[in-house]
């Protein structure tokens, strides 16, 4: 059965649909399809976490589920529709026998698209960057709540967009954040705005090259309505919104650290100003809010990536619409996650910061920037990435470095062809022992104990994702944190 025009008010009767992975997004996909009427396969390889809680519910509401080694490498026979959880790449068995037999392959993104209400038309203001995503539709968020809108942040953070969509009460605005894979499987979206922030080498384990990485990233501002919010200090971005594809009346919006110009946002000394969406663009600039006002709830509220995301997120609410008194009111509010830019601990002139988010390289050289002199603790899975660029970049910075993780010789190999008067420390072991036996996060701090002097900044900003000995980028900034809590 053709499944391509149907809606979330159509019925789904008849409809043989596959949901490739159970975590998040694929619970959330398989349950609302069956809620639809379809009739639901749903496959994970994996029976970790709670996986098998939700198959259990799953089956309970009539789906057909399977857990475990094989599940995933026959496709069944009569299927209408695969729905693929982020990350899965097209090679991945599954998606080729798919793409083989001309089925239809969506992400849970595109699903979302197709079951929105269309009684209640809610916008999508859409978010995506190699860094960046999380931080910038809080803040978006943040800025929409505070002018009184029903909004929520969803996608690669929050909510599965499914279930925001599905909502009986519908929202007034959706704060979307979309990675690469999500928007690799995604074909039908036309968000209201959109922003990519930047473009940096990353998931190289999973595209073949840096410019099919930039494609995807460019996917987001496919049939934009309003706004193409771009970053003047990236011109990869502004390449991605002249090559796209957008409604007639669409604008590119910039956004700079420098002065903006017409049609931009940008810095007036310590303001955040608005030169995009006021009529007196031509002459003159409004004010959004001020640095400070950035800092209230944020200890690296100055930093400049922070400043840069509170352009954009400013820049797409602008784009809905919002009054300056919401963007200073939202970013005044906005509190960052945990792990990120956060400050556990001071003693004798030395800062303890926790930025275990920064997961590849070009978030951990933002990260750098933002401090004088630093004892950095780095390492993990390097995803295929390079660290030459940000040890050419910041390693003026560094007093010393620390090394860990299965990928630590990457950052050490750049280390000593850029900076090679920068003491390397490296702590061995790729998994984490108990607590009580001293891991090696435990090791880490008291090395950087050692080396660190008054003025410095002991900074968790890894480069690398955490799975190699950590559950994730969380797990790994709690260890630092604990760690730093004890010994000071």
């Amino acid at each position: 059965m053709d499944a391509s025009n149907l809606g979330r008010h159509d019925s789904w009767e008849g409809v043989r649909a596959v949901v490739a992975g159970l975590g998040v997004s694929g619970f959330a996909a398989a349950d609302n399809l069956n809620h639809l009427g379809a009739s639901v396969v749903a496959l994970d390889e994996s029976e970790a976490g709670d996986r098998p809680e939700k198959a259990e519910l799953l089956e309970v509401l009539g789906a057909d589920v399977r857990l475990g080694e094989g599940a995933t490498a026959t496709l069944p026979d009569g299927v209408d529709v695969l729905v693929t959880s982020p990350g899965w790449k097209p090679t991945a068995p599954l998606l080729a026998q798919a793409t083989a037999r001309g089925i239809p392959v969506w992400g849970e993104v595109e699903l979302a698209w197709r079951l929105r209400d269309p009684e209640h038309d809610t916008p999508w203001l859409c978010v995506t960057g190699t860094n960046g995503k999380t931080t910038t539709v809080q803040m978006l968020d943040s800025i929409l709540r505070a002018a009184g809108l029903r909004s929520i942040a969803v996608g690669n953070v929050g909510l599965p967009i499914v279930e925001a969509v599905m909502d009986p009460e519908p929202y007034d605005v959706l704060a979307v954040e979309l990675s690469s894979f999500q928007l690799h499987y995604t074909d039908s979206m036309s968000a209201q705005s959109a922003a990519v922030l930047n473009v940096a080498e990353d998931h190289l384990d999973w595209y073949s090259s840096m410019a099919d990485y930039a494609a995807d990233k460019g996917r987001i501002y496919e049939r934009v309505q309003r706004a193409c919010v771009y970053n003047v200090a990236d011109p990869e971005t502004e390449r991605l919104v002249r090559e796209a594809d957008v409604v007639e009346g669409a604008r590119a919006v910039g956004f700079t650290l420098g002065m903006p110009s017409v049609g931009m946002v940008g810095l007036v000394e310590d303001i955040l100003a608005d030169r995009a969406f006021i009529e007196q663009r031509d002459s003159s600039a409004a004010e959004l809010c001020t640095i400070s006002d950035l800092a209230l709830n944020n200890p690296g509220g100055a930093a400049p990536h922070v400043v840069a995301n509170a352009l954009a997120a400013a820049a797409l609410a602008r784009s809905h619409g919002v009054s300056q008194a919401a963007v200073r009111d939202g970013l005044r509010a906005f509190r960052p996650d945990g792990h990120r830019i956060a400050v556990v601990g001071e003693r004798d002139g030395v800062t303890w910061v926790d930025d275990s988010k920064a997961t590849n390289p070009h978030a951990a050289q933002s990260s750098l920037l933002a401090y004088d002199s630093v004892v950095w603790v780095a390492g993990g899975l390097a995803k295929g990435a390079r660290f030459d660029e940000l040890v050419q970049t910041a390693g003026r910075r560094l007093r010393a470095a620390i090394l860990i993780g299965r990928d630590r010789d990457v950052i050490a190999d750049a280390l000593s062809r850029h900076a090679p008067d920068v003491p390397v420390i490296v702590v061995g072991g790729d998994e984490t022992e108990p607590v009580d036996g001293g891991h090696a996060m435990a090791r880490v701090v008291e090395a950087a104990a050692e080396l660190a002097r008054p003025g410095d900044t002991v900074l968790l900003a890894p480069g690398c994702a955490s799975m190699d000995m950590f559950t994730n980028y969380a797990e790994r900034g709690d260890a630092f944190a604990d760690a730093v809590r004890r010994r000071l």
